[in-house]
């Protein structure tokens, strides 16, 4: 297994005009795609070779439903018995998962996907929006636990190799090729309405090469009498930190624009859907000292004015509040941080028309000044919006 290099800075700047056509990764290797691909994305090459003396007896498209507690590996030969029934249970309101395994000797040009209706002997049905796919993708990493303590941090990266491995679940993507000696996983979620009434409901999912039908991968939803309430109901306190700046960049949109706004939602209204109670707001510039690849930027304006006073904007924090809560994430806004990881906090000074930079900390005089005028401010400016008995000074 060959591992992937680091392009030396000879290198980068050989093919510079070439980069600045198409994304590259954190270690230089050029994707050979948009920086920024929107729809769909190729997926890095496998630093694992098929194996041919495995590959050898599959000439067709192989399909079957597998496990979901397994990620199946791009170009290793599932082990799995063929299975073209399985039974899911759970509560009305529940989400339950399937996995889909499609393996083949031979390219499937336009490999797609689509449910048959599910119903049960009296007729009643499973609405359609209750049923999602999605085909897994695979993304690069080292190897996963080599020294199977589990432990995260710093690592020589000589030591581990590149891996390919099955992650993200792409739901945009309609239809895509199989090369010969691949594997593609499918993932089947049935979000169980809470309306819909107990019992069996069978159905299918169609597996096709273009209009070809390769498979029916049979599938029943056991429904039961029980109800789980709707995830905004759940006493269950997620907190999930939110970036809006990384998706302000990826999607190439002013931050704070309609655009921007329009580009979250469909993300935000996925993390409400999983229980999330808590906005991540932020109240000074690079809280952790940018630690992220998209640092996270003050959502307040700081400005001291020609006085000496302090006087503080709070468009932007209004704006994203008023976005997250109405997707339905309402329930605490978490304000980072009075105690940045630099101790340093930024302001627009008044009286030279510039951003300046002042670094203190808690018990000195011009940190109880700032804070001081900024949560006097703050806590007003929270009363008349509503929100001041759901919100917290939160530290990390």
């Amino acid at each position: 297994m060959k591992r992937l290099t680091i392009y030396c800075l000879t290198c980068l700047i050989g093919v510079s005009p070439l980069f600045a056509q198409q994304g590259v990764t954190q270690c230089g290797t050029p994707t050979g795609q948009p920086k920024f691909p929107i729809e769909t994305y190729q997926e890095l090459p496998d630093p694992s070779s098929p194996s041919d003396k495995d590959w050898a007896a599959v000439t067709i498209p192989q399909i079957s439903w597998g496990t979901i507690d397994t990620r199946y590996a791009k170009h290793r030969l599932p082990q799995l018995k063929k299975q073209q029934l399985t039974t899911l249970k759970g509560w009305r309101g529940e989400r339950v998962n399937a996995q889909a395994v499609v393996w083949t000797g031979t390219e499937v040009k336009d490999l797609n996907f689509s449910f048959t209706d599910f119903k049960d002997k009296k007729g009643n049905s499973l609405s359609d929006e209750a049923f999602k796919a999605g085909f897994i993708r695979y993304v690069m990493t080292d190897e996963l636990n080599k020294d199977g303590r589990g432990a995260c941090g710093h690592r020589q990266a000589v030591d581990y190799d590149s891996l390919l491995v099955a992650d993200p679940i792409d739901t945009n993507l309609k239809s895509m090729s199989v090369p010969v000696r691949t594997v593609q996983p499918i993932w089947v979620q049935c979000w169980i309405p809470q309306s819909a009434t107990p019992g069996t409901y069978k159905g299918a999912l169609l597996v096709k090469d273009g209009s070809r039908l390769l498979q029916q991968l049979n599938l029943e939803i056991l429904v039961s009498s029980r109800e789980l309430p709707a995830p905004s109901e759940w006493a269950y306190h997620l907190d999930l930190w939110q970036s809006p700046f990384a998706v302000a960049r990826y999607y190439q949109v002013p931050l704070w624009s309609q655009e921007h706004l329009d580009a979250m939602r469909p993300l935000m209204k996925m993390l409400a859907d999983a229980g999330q109670k808590i906005i991540t707001a932020t109240l000074t510039h690079k809280p952790w000292n940018g630690q992220t690849e998209d640092y996270f930027e003050t959502m307040v304006t700081w400005m001291k004015r020609a006085d000496g006073t302090w006087a503080f904007d709070y468009t932007v924090f209004d704006r994203w509040v008023e976005f997250m809560m109405s997707v339905g994430i309402d329930q605490q806004i978490n304000c980072y941080s009075m105690v940045p990881w630099e101790l340093s906090f930024q302001y627009f000074d008044q009286a030279t028309n510039s951003l300046k930079f002042v670094k203190t900390a808690p018990g000195e005089p011009a940190y109880e000044e700032m804070w001081v005028a900024m949560l006097t401010s703050f806590s007003k400016h929270l009363r008349e919006k509503g929100w001041f008995d759901i919100c917290a000074i939160a530290m990390d």
